[in-house]
């Protein structure tokens, strides 16, 4: 990778794993796009342009201006955001991922495109479940991350275009807050505990499903593009996974940094649906046999460094 272009970059993933591109890379050669401005304190400095990926022109001129090589797609509307504005979802998250695939076609630019346990659905295995299994996801964001996958694929066999992705499970970050995702309360959930000790949860008690800790999916989209590409069987999207907690669980590791902290739940019918229907646990084994894939965090190892961090953040002491 030489010229990096994140598109998206503002949003949950992209804006950490915008700074982590730039630390290895350098400032100047990872551009950021957005469709609204920056907070540079936020994101540092380097290249930022405003751009909208459904606007292929614009999007062709930067990746010209710049001469990119790599571009990390990263724009979409989350699961539960998305079934609130299904056309609008299904505009920005499918022809924007056309218009990326189109112009890494054009320049011979390799893409990273992330998928999502989303891409799951009722009538797929719900444990372990297996790298290649049926998908019938029941959300418009589901089956635009389908469509994304196969689309990839298609770019790869048809044109040869280098596109690799990772099907991301529930993120939990320190540093952004959530964007309408079915998961947002394994992050909100930490806040509210050091706020209010309390927190009221929208999905149940035993809502089984995968998590990851922010850092580990900011190094394992830059590993995947790093990868040997000989030996990539699987491209569009990689199982990934560190660790399968329900809301008691996370409960429960928090008690252990605030004792009296409580959870209550007022069950969300939409959300609560959208969950039951992905799996409450992958087979990431292909990610780890192919390229390499071990996280680095835990449920307890997560925990402590998000209170860590969270308290200088918030400048209360634990």
């Amino acid at each position: 990778m030489k010229k990096i272009l994140v598109v998206g970059a503002l949003g949950q993933i992209g804006s950490e794993l915008l700074i982590a591109l730039r630390e290895k890379y350098g400032a100047d050669n990872v551009i950021a796009t957005d469709i609204r401005f920056r907070n540079k304190e936020d994101e540092g400095d380097g290249p930022f342009e405003i751009v909208d990926c459904t606007d292929i022109r614009s999007l062709s001129e930067v990746v010209k201006k710049y001469q990119i090589d790599t571009i990390f797609h990263l724009a979409a509307i989350l699961s539960a955001a998305a079934e609130e504005k299904p056309q609008f979802a299904w505009n920005l998250n499918m022809n924007g991922l056309y218009n990326v695939l189109e112009i890494s076609r054009e320049h011979k630019c390799s893409v990273f495109v992330p998928s999502s346990i989303a891409a799951f659905g009722p009538n797929t295995p719900q444990d372990f479940t297996p790298q290649d299994t049926i998908q019938r996801p029941t959300t418009i964001y589901g089956i635009s991350k389908v469509s994304g996958e196969l689309l990839c694929d298609y770019f790869h066999k048809r044109f040869g275009v280098d596109t690799r992705g990772v099907r991301f499970p529930g993120i939990i970050s320190n540093k952004t807050l959530p964007g309408g995702g079915t998961t947002d309360y394994a992050v909100e959930i930490y806040y509210e505990a050091i706020k209010h000790k309390k927190y009221f949860c929208y999905l149940g008690p035993n809502t089984q499903l995968d998590m990851m800790y922010m850092p580990d999916a900011v190094k394992a989209s830059i590993d995947l593009m790093e990868a040997d590409p000989s030996k990539l069987k699987h491209r569009n999207a990689f199982n990934i996974t560190a660790m399968s907690i329900n809301p008691e669980d996370l409960a429960n590791v928090i008690k252990k940094y605030i004792p009296t902290f409580q959870i209550q739940y007022r069950v969300d019918p939409m959300k609560q649906r959208i969950a039951d229907s992905w799996p409450n646990s992958l087979d990431d084994s292909a990610a780890k046999e192919e390229w390499g894939w071990k996280p680095d965090y835990d449920l307890e190892t997560m925990t402590k460094d998000m209170f860590e961090k969270l308290a200088v953040k918030l400048g209360v002491e634990l």
